[in-house]
């Protein structure tokens, strides 16, 4: 899926945990090849094909999958979209050659297929509709965790009552480790990406973290952020991290960037809102901000 998984799993048996880390595996690649962009043969790329032509029947879990994404994109505000397969990627480079930022009207031009709005779905046929030609969907957003969150399940059932799925670190635990203690979850420092600024101890919990260190430039002193608002196409600024945390990693890995789009005050009220789910925010300032059942010491 364009990134490393590492699969743990604690048994008594060594043949138990090669046997469900083998499932494992073998989830992963199996969402991969329904939903990747990288191939004309997958269920992704027909949806895309037919865009502005006509509904394309795909399989129950893609479907319900595009259904919770629409309920994402309605929470947030549409600052989730996986729809952004539509952006025209030839406006930010987000290199060493990039020194000036599209303009505004440069930007709403590249965005213009953009809109979750426009994808139609008949929930009596499982068919799947984009609007207007030239749209395209996408689940960079969402797929790591769903892969993640699914291969959790398949472990579960073969056995594997402890174990972890790291998706390149969007991660989902269960269980304990060996010696009986809860998994300890390191947080990136933004500033220094191979450094924590924090860990905690989680219990049948999903952890996500996106932030402005994977990829920016520096434009007349300000740092701009390769995260892309769907709706301006204009990048992200004013939140360098931020960390999601709750019972399934799905929803914890679709949840990080918007609340970038979003900005802390809108997301944090958001998050807030939200049955189980809590956040952790640094923003361009190092400060710190969190939902509230979050305490943070450092």
């Amino acid at each position: 899926m364009g990134n490393q998984f590492e699969f743990t799993a604690v048994n008594p048996s060594l043949e138990a945990c090669e046997e469900g880390v083998a499932i494992g595996v073998e989830e992963v690649k199996r969402i991969e090849k329904l939903l990747t962009t990288f191939s004309e043969e997958s269920v992704t790329a027909l949806i895309n094909k037919h865009a502005g032509l006509e509904p394309i029947h795909v399989p129950d879990e893609v479907f319900y999958l595009i259904e919770r994404c629409q309920r994402i994109s309605n929470i947030t505000q549409g600052a989730f979209d996986i729809t952004y397969g539509s952006v025209d990627k030839s406006y930010w480079n987000f290199d060493t050659k990039m020194t000036r930022l599209p303009d505004l009207k440069e930007s709403a031009k590249a965005v213009k297929l953009v809109n979750y709005k426009n994808i139609i779905l008949n929930s009596s046929e499982k068919t799947v509709f984009l609007k207007n030609r030239g749209m395209r969907i996408g689940f960079g957003g969402i797929g790591k965790g769903y892969a993640a969150e699914m291969a959790k399940q398949k472990m579960k059932q073969s056995g594997i009552e402890n174990g972890v799925v790291n998706a390149a670190g969007d991660l989902t635990a269960w269980g304990t480790q060996v010696d009986g203690r809860h998994w300890t979850i390191g947080i990136a420092d933004p500033n220094h990406k191979l450094s924590l600024f924090s860990q905690f101890e989680i219990v049948e919990k999903s952890v996500a973290t996106s932030g402005d260190y994977e990829k920016f430039v520096i434009i007349d002193g300000k740092r701009f952020s390769h995260t892309i608002d769907p709706v301006t196409g204009m990048p992200a600024q004013g939140i360098k991290s931020v960390t999601i945390i709750c019972g399934n990693a799905e929803l914890a890995d679709a949840l990080t960037t918007p609340i970038i789009v979003m900005g802390k005050e809108a997301g944090l009220h958001m998050i807030n809102q939200l049955h189980g789910v809590e956040a952790i925010i640094i923003d361009e300032n190092d400060k710190i901000y969190c939902s509230n059942n979050i305490k943070i010491n450092r």
